[in-house]
């Protein structure tokens, strides 16, 4: 190691090394994954200083209703953005569309290179968006709990419909 290298040169390369041994061969975007990492993170400590100037405060416990309620709107959120055609637009400045994978949703594949490639896996992935639209919902049980409460009955109520629309389906095949 070179003794004259300051220490963000020295960082640097030690971060250059391990991403190279990381990938073994690969292209793994890790820059890309860090810089969405900090979004996150940028995004949840924000979130955290809003709720303390408004004197908001994390509730001593949650409801199992509210849990639950939290699951089915965080799935439906998180599955229509990365495959309903509808929000296609968003995914695809990161996204080559590849056909459809299900009735209403779509197969689209990951491009780009660095930042680029890593948003586009992560608008790809229902359970990678989990993560974000459930924090994105817990915060905002802090910060504006009734029309949190009122957005995640409105997405579980889609969910529920998408549910029984499939269920009819099926009965409508089976009498066939």
């Amino acid at each position: 190691m070179d003794s004259t290298a300051g220490p963000l040169d020295r960082l640097r390369r030690w971060a250059h090394r391990e991403a190279e041994a990381y990938r073994n061969g690969e292209d793994r975007p890790l820059g890309g994954y860090l810089a969405v990492l900090g979004v996150y993170s940028a995004g949840t400590l924000g979130a955290a200083g809003v709720a303390r100037l408004l004197g908001r405060h994390a509730p001593e416990r949650v409801s199992p209703w509210d849990v639950a309620q939290l699951g089915i709107a965080t799935h439906k959120l998180s599955r229509m953005m990365s495959k309903d055609p509808v929000t296609s637009p968003l995914r695809a400045p990161f996204t080559r569309y590849t056909g459809l994978s299900a009735p209403g949703e779509l197969s689209e594949e990951v491009r780009g290179h660095g930042v680029t490639h890593s948003i586009g896996e992560l608008l790809t992935c229902p359970m990678c968006l989990a993560q974000w639209f459930a924090t994105a919902l817990c915060a905002g049980m802090v910060i504006a709990p009734a029309p949190t409460r009122l957005i995640m009955a409105t997405f579980s109520a889609v969910s529920g419909a998408d549910f029984l629309q499939h269920v009819y389906v099926r009965l409508q095949q089976a009498t066939e």
